[in-house]
């Protein structure tokens, strides 16, 4: 195993980690604020500012909010660790929820990517650079929209077989276009 500093106590790239590691790494970090990405060997852990954490919550508050008017019923995911063994995938979105497949994970206590479907809408707070591709790992687990902020822009992405199209308006949400959602300092 080795491992790379990315940035200053806030990102660690671990390499060589079989899949094994990974679950025992997940186990010992339980429910510590770390955000741990996994793909084909790779681990990354990192650990998450004050800054991101607000960003997340109010893009999250934003979709429950919408949803509520529309009347339509989500099942919010939040940071769950979703992964797929046979994939040698694993990650943490942000925020995710379940829109479209809220009726099949609708009274679940956890959820298992082998039987269940993925969250329909996931929410990326990237403003620094990973090492790993996110969105490649969002494509291979199946995720269908991802909303990704940088901390000026959002974006909407939705997926096209193992990648991602920018969109100029939400798949989930075709009314909302990324300008309805503006930054505000508080």
């Amino acid at each position: 195993m080795t491992s790379t500093p990315t940035a200053i106590t806030e990102r660690l790239t671990l390499y060589d980690i079989s899949w094994e590691g990974y679950e025992t790494l997940l186990n010992v970090l339980g429910d510590h604020p770390v955000r741990t990405t996994y793909s084909q060997g790779v681990v990354e852990l990192m650990i998450l500012s004050y800054q991101h954490e607000r960003y997340k919550k109010k893009l999250a508050r934003f979709v429950e909010t919408l949803t509520e008017e529309l009347n339509i019923p989500i099942a919010g995911g939040g940071s769950t660790t979703f992964k797929r063994q046979d994939l040698e995938r694993g990650l943490e979105p942000d925020e995710c929820f379940y829109i479209e497949h809220e009726p099949a994970v609708r009274g679940k206590q956890a959820i298992d990517l082998a039987q269940d479907p993925p969250p329909d809408l996931a929410i990326e707070i990237d403003m620094t650079s990973s090492s790993l591709n996110r969105m490649a790992i969002y494509a291979a687990l199946g995720i269908r929209e991802v909303w990704r902020f940088d901390g000026t822009t959002l974006e909407f992405f939705e997926r096209q077989g193992d990648h991602y199209e920018r969109l100029s308006n939400s798949a989930t949400f075709p009314m909302i276009q990324p300008s309805d959602w503006a930054v505000q300092s508080y």
